[in-house]
This record gives C-alpha cells, sequence and structure tokens, in this order.
C-alpha cells in the first residue's frame, strides 16, 4: 500500500478522531453505502472461508475459540472483532497476532480514496478497513464478529459459509426490536441460502426457526445436534455425529464453549485438537476476568439483562463475604432490569460517572435503586474502585462491570508524568 496522501491523519489517532467527525451519527443502519465502497475496494477473499458470529451475548468468546482451535490445527486465521477495550488495533488480529498502527493507517487511507463523497460510520469505516487487512492476509478462515444485530451490521456484506448464533436477548432494542422474535429475525439476516448454521441459543425463537427453514438452511442445534453437561470438574460435549468429548471445564461461558466446538467439528478439525490445551488456552480479556486477590476484584463486560444473569451464576459459585459493586453504564441499555438482578446480593454500590454522550451519570444509576441500599457515587470509575477497596475486607469480593468504557477505565496501565 501507499502511505496516506498529504492531507490526510498521518497516524492512528488522527484517523480514528477523523472517523468519528466524517458521520453525524454513530449508527446509521443500512448496507448500500458500505456495499458500494466494498465494491470499489475490490478486494479478493475468495480463499478464506467466512464464519460470521451473531448474537445478543457471547460473540467474543466464542470467536476466541474458533480461533484458537483453528490455529491448534494449522490453520490460519483473521477476526475482526469490536468494540476494542484498550487498544484500537485489538479489533483486528491476523493469527492471534494484533497489526501495526501503520498497516491500520494504510487500510484507513485506502478506504478512504475509495469512498469519495460516501458517508460512512466510524464502524462502517472501520470495518472496510478490517477487510482490506484481512485480504491482505490471505488467511484460510475469516472470522468476523457482528457488531450489531447481524442483517444490516456492517459484517453483514460479506457472505457467511458458517453463521453462528450465540444468544437472542434483549439489547438495542430501539434498533433491532422489542422483543425476541423480532431481535431473532435480525440476528438470523448472518444466514445465506442453502449454507451451514450453527445456533447457540438454547431457546430459538419461532421466528428465528421459521427463517431458517425459508432459507433451507442447514442448521445445527444447541439441544439437539449438539448437547453439553457440566459435570462437578468437567465438560461433557456431544454432537448428533457420535463424537464426544470429556475435557476440563473452560474459561468462557460453557454454552459459548459447546457452539464453538460445533463449528470447529464443522470445519472438520476439531477431532485432531487437544480440547483440554484448547480450553485452558482461551481466556478472553474481560470477562470474569480477576484482577487481584484479597480482597478479589472481578471485571465483567456485562451490559444487559443475559449477561448480568449469567453473572450472578458466577457470583453464586464464587466464595465471599460482602460484595461491593462498582458500576458504570450508558443510558440506552437496561439499568433498572441489570441492577435489580443483583440487589438480591444485598451489595454496597459504587456508581460512577462515564465519559461520552451516551453515558448515564451515577445520579441516574442511583435513581433506579432503593433509598435503604447503600449507595456511594463517583465522577469517575477508577475513584468508584478506590472506594470500594477501602471498603472492602480481604474475604470480600468487588465486581467492576457495566460496559466497555467502564472496563477500559480500570484495565488502562497508569502513566508517569
Amino acid at each position: 500500500m501507499t502511505p496516506p496522501s498529504s492531507g490526510q491523519p498521518q497516524d492512528l489517532s488522527g484517523w480514528l478522531s477523523y472517523l468519528e467527525s466524517i458521520h453525524p451519527a454513530s449508527i446509521d443502519m443500512g448496507l448500500d453505502r458500505i456495499r458500494l465502497v466494498y465494491e470499489r475496494l475490490d478486494l479478493d477473499l475468495h480463499r478464506s472461508q467466512v464464519i460470521t458470529v451473531a448474537g445478543t451475548n457471547g460473540k467474543g468468546t466464542t470467536c476466541a475459540m474458533i480461533e484458537q482451535g483453528l490455529m491448534q490445527a494449522g490453520q490460519t486465521t483473521a477476526v475482526y472483532s469490536s468494540p476494542h477495550l484498550l487498544d484500537y488495533r485489538e479489533r483486528v488480529r491476523v493469527n492471534h497476532q494484533l497489526l501495526s498502527a501503520q498497516s491500520h493507517c494504510d487500510a484507513f487511507s485506502r478506504v478512504e480514496k475509495a469512498r469519495g463523497d460516501i458517508t460512512l460510520t466510524y464502524f462502517e469505516f472501520g470495518t472496510l478497513a478490517a477487510l482490506v487487512l484481512m485480504a491482505e492476509a490471505k488467511p484460510d478462515y475469516l472470522i468476523l464478529e457482528v457488531g450489531l444485530g447481524g442483517r444490516l451490521d456492517a459484517v453483514n456484506i460479506i457472505d457467511a459459509d458458517i453463521a453462528v448464533i450465540t444468544t437472542i436477548g434483549l439489547d438495542h432494542q430501539e434498533y433491532l426490536g422489542t422483543d425476541r422474535e423480532q431481535i431473532g429475525v435480525e440476528k438470523a439476516g448472518i444466514l445465506r441460502h442453502n449454507k451451514v448454521a450453527v445456533i447457540g441459543e438454547p431457546h430459538p425463537p419461532v421466528a428465528l426457526i421459521d427463517v431458517v427453514k425459508h432459507m433451507t438452511t442447514q442448521a445445527y442445534w444447541q439441544g439437539t445436534s449438539f448437547r453439553y453437561q457440566l459435570q462437578a470438574d468437567a465438560f461433557v460435549w456431544q454432537s448428533d455425529s457420535g463424537l464426544e468429548i470429556t475435557s476440563r471445564v473452560p474459561h468462557i461461558p460453557a454454552p459459548n464453549a459447546a457452539t464453538a466446538l460445533k463449528v470447529l467439528e464443522l470445519t472438520e478439525h476439531l477431532s485432531a485438537l487437544d480440547v483440554d490445551l484448547l480450553f485452558e488456552q482461551v481466556r478472553v480479556p474481560g470477562r470474569c476476568q480477576l484482577l487481584s486477590r484479597k480482597p478479589d476484584v472481578l471485571v465483567d463486560v456485562a451490559h444487559n439483562t443475559q449477561a448480568v444473569s449469567y453473572l450472578c451464576e458466577q457470583l453464586r459459585l464464587r466464595h465471599w463475604r460482602k460484595l461491593h459493586l462498582v458500576v458504570g453504564m450508558l443510558k440506552d441499555k437496561d439499568i433498572e432490569g441489570c441492577l435489580n438482578l443483583l440487589r438480591p446480593f444485598e451489595p454496597n454500590w459504587y456508581l460512577a460517572d462515564l465519559e461520552g454522550p451516551r453515558a448515564a451519570s451515577a445520579t441516574t444509576l442511583a435513581s433506579y435503586l432503593h433509598e435503604n441500599d447503600n449507595i456511594s457515587t463517583f465522577d469517575n470509575v477508577k475513584s468508584a474502585l478506590a472506594g470500594a477497596k477501602a471498603a472492602a475486607d480481604e474475604d470480600d469480593l468487588i465486581l467492576v462491570f457495566g460496559s466497555f468504557v467502564t472496563l477500559a477505565a480500570v484495565l488502562e496501565p497508569e502513566h508517569d508524568g
């Protein structure tokens, strides 16, 4: 690629600021604009098998396990996922490695030249740049994580050879619909006629089942085509093909691991894998991640009721005396629903302001709790965490959750000077 031309941003930070400025909306549903720019880019992705992963929760962990399994089998991979936690470069991995900032800048430059006067959102621009980088890598497998929904998400300009739907819950209702039936149809938008799908949602809405039948998609369903059991210290997975695997319990949620294993079976690489090693290797930052001990500090990106319900299950499996919750959330989420799920634990609440136009204030979060709840408010997440640490005994548990922005604030390394 040629370097960015004169007048274009000269570093990654400059490009990201530029991407934020060129479209009036952060989300602009529809594929016509991005598809036209994609055609202008004339990328060659034909040598790669495409696995597209949609779902309300579990997309990142499922992508990570598919990626690691394929690499263990000797395949080359490129993964596109979002959002990132600390570094924009996290959004594109080639053979599990991040690319240089200059590589991203060069890809942005190429997209900028191709788009002309066509408007692109931050996510659309970044998706096209990721596809540029993936096309250059020429991997055996492309793994694309859907950002929002499925049918109208930017990654859906690429046809999936294997479409994966992890879970279907309530999130982004203003864009995707007000119930699981409507949201299921949006997720099903990544399916293709006469192609393969793996559905990890154990209770699929009827509308999703109908779409699968209409499209004559070869679908494999969790609970029938494949299933798993969690025993005291083992994970048992069975496929309708007759294959059975008993291994250690994965670090990621078991339903996502089960779904990823079915995808790996369909790629014809599962039988050659050391699944114990695979489960040990796959740990995804920000998903039930233990930062420190005495007291235990756990962080999780959970930001909708389905994810917080899973988080509650994990809390019940741990041993602690008192729970301290450090919370920062976006105002377009179901704040009340998420917080109500955690109220039965009778925690101490440390509510934090977040930055940005979508952020909910600590005062707003507090308005969804009760007067007799033990509430403290802070103007940033780091101060809230410091308050929790000051109050907690060594056998207590501190949980930081609510959004990627919340976790970025506590995971970001301190800089001297």
